[in-house]
């Protein structure tokens, strides 16, 4: 008995070594937790052991598979991009999976490595009206997962290992949790900046968010009639009692949770009209900031700096700090002109600076201290306007091994821009670089591994302001999905026709894969195989 009680032991000690050895090889731990990927919202995926700008220039990344989620597409709206979880241990074994919404009031999980559907789960909300374009109706916010607000930390070499992942733990959770993640057990926090608040960004853990007061086995999301509900990554089943969140039919997007907190943005003439909602989950409690005038900017809403303040820009031309618990005005910068895109965060010389474009295609970059200078009115560095107006989006920000940046920005003509961060006169500015082929309407860029991947949605835009969605659906055309060397902006690889429907949603990825979700309901994987 004794030695079969060793040899037992010697077994379970032998798959947790190959668990830790699994996640290094593979990069397994983390995911994409929110649109956006982080807290700060860069769409950046700092390492991968297999996607790379060497790799894309060999054969190899390519189509996969791609399922039918079964969900009836509201106005334009129809499956959101997919939250990723890599590493995660079931009863079933290892499980690396995506989780969608989607606009018929839905929640899609899809096994990545097999293109399995796991579960759906479907909410019923009662008798929703027939919306608009402007105002759709449906599930219109992204689902997340606990987020952390801390800066991800970059890893030695950029490749490979997926960087200190492995030395997996042992862990079960608690009752009806599921098992613990990977990234949760192995992933090392990240410390905040000198002057980050206590327990605000600080020992958090790889998507955990909160401190441990809410588990990272949690998918979030938002139903037509406003409510918040939560259930558990491994089979759908409520984790949390449903809660008030948002006015009925007020358009949110943008959800995030962090720090125990869910946060959204709703949409001008929708609903309550334009505003910054968040909801403390554990007090049930909702905080509410509307701007003076105009509507929030971009697809995002809000970004987050390590000490857990909130950015959010708008059409009126602020961009604002707010404490993340109150929503109370901390500091803010007035361009006098309009912003189209949502805040974006980075880290540079362990100074944070805030990222934001204007609808004439500038781009503003601002200390995250002190946002508008003594004035409230002087940007760091404000790029020259473009040649039209911009339309809401968002923008996303790598930094290559030899701690080049880049910002890259849409612009009107469906030109992805790849900007690179200078100093002049110990100041920031960011020098024009690379330009992509023109796309149509793209989605902002993600970028993985020094691999930019920019989406041509294929969605029609037109000015016509009487145009339906169906007849806009018409008009649209397949998405194709594009791979540029993030250096040079050169192009690596495309999807060609593979897509045979156009997109309203965005990019996600992690694992060696890219996902785009398409208007007819289907789930697209790009990248390279992984044997099973």
């Amino acid at each position: 008995m004794r030695r079969l009680t060793a040899l037992v032991t010697l077994s379970l000690g032998g798959a947790f070594v190959w668990m830790g050895v699994a996640v290094a090889q593979f990069g397994r731990g983390g995911g994409w937790t929110a649109n956006g990927a982080d807290a700060q919202r860069s769409f950046w995926v700092r390492t991968d052991p297999k996607i790379s700008q060497e790799a894309l220039q060999k054969p190899g990344f390519q189509f996969i598979w791609k399922i039918k989620l079964n969900n009836q597409p509201v106005q334009l709206n129809s499956i959101s991009p997919a939250m990723t979880l890599e590493g995660y241990i079931g009863y079933r074994g290892f499980r690396t999976l995506a989780h969608m919404g989607g606009s018929s009031n839905s929640i899609f999980a899809v096994d990545t490595d097999l293109g399995r559907l796991e579960w759906e789960k479907h909410f019923s909300t009662g008798t929703v009206a027939a919306g608009t374009p402007a105002c759709p109706g449906g599930m219109t916010s992204e689902i997340a997962r606990p987020t952390s607000l801390a800066i991800p930390a970059m890893v030695a070499g950029g490749r490979g290992t997926g960087g200190n992942r492995g030395g997996a733990r042992s862990g079960v959770g608690e009752p009806d949790q599921g098992a613990i993640t990977l990234a949760a057990a192995a992933a090392p926090p990240r410390m905040p900046p000198p002057g980050a608040a206590p327990g605000r960004g600080a020992n958090r853990g790889g998507g955990g968010g909160g401190g441990g007061r809410i588990g990272p086995n949690s998918v979030y999301s938002i139903t037509s009639d406003g409510k918040l509900h939560s259930v558990f990554v491994s089979n759908g089943e409520d984790s949390e009692p449903t809660m008030d969140f948002v006015p009925a039919g007020s358009n949110p997007h943008g959800l995030i949770v962090a720090d125990n907190i869910a946060y959204a943005v709703t949409t001008e003439g929708c609903g309550g009209g334009a505003a910054l909602y968040a909801l403390d989950i554990t007090a049930k409690k909702v905080s509410t900031w509307k701007p003076e005038s105009g509507a929030i900017a971009g697809t995002l809403g809000t970004a987050f700096d390590p000490e857990g303040n909130v950015y959010v820009a708008t059409t009126n031309g602020d961009l604002v700090k707010l404490d993340g618990k109150t929503l109370a005005k901390k500091d803010w910068y007035s361009s006098g002109k309009p912003f189209a895109t949502s805040p974006m965060l980075f880290e540079n010389s362990e100074k944070v600076l805030v990222a934001a474009a204007g609808k004439d295609g500038s781009v503003h970059l601002l200390d995250a201290t002190s946002l508008g200078g003594t004035d409230h009115k002087t940007a760091m560095f404000t790029s020259a306007a473009g040649s039209g107006d911009l339309g809401p989006t968002a923008l996303s920000s790598w930094q290559d091994g030899e701690g080049n940046r880049f910002v890259l920005a849409p612009s009107s003509d469906g030109v992805i821009s790849g900007w690179k961060l200078a100093f002049q006169n110990g100041k920031p500015m960011l020098q024009p670089g690379w330009k992509s082929r023109a796309m149509t309407s793209p989605a902002t860029p993600i970028i993985i591994n020094g691999v930019v991947f920019a989406l041509s949605t294929g969605e029609y835009r037109g000015a016509e302001a009487n145009l339906s969605a169906a007849d806009r659906a018409k008009k649209s055309s397949p998405a194709v999905l594009f791979a540029l060397d993030g250096s040079t902006g050169k192009e690596l690889w495309n999807s060609g026709k593979t897509m045979t429907s156009f997109t309203h949603g965005g990019l996600s990825g992690s694992g060696s894969q890219v996902y785009v979700e398409t208007y007819d309901g289907t789930m697209y994987a790009f990248g390279f195989y992984i044997e099973h």
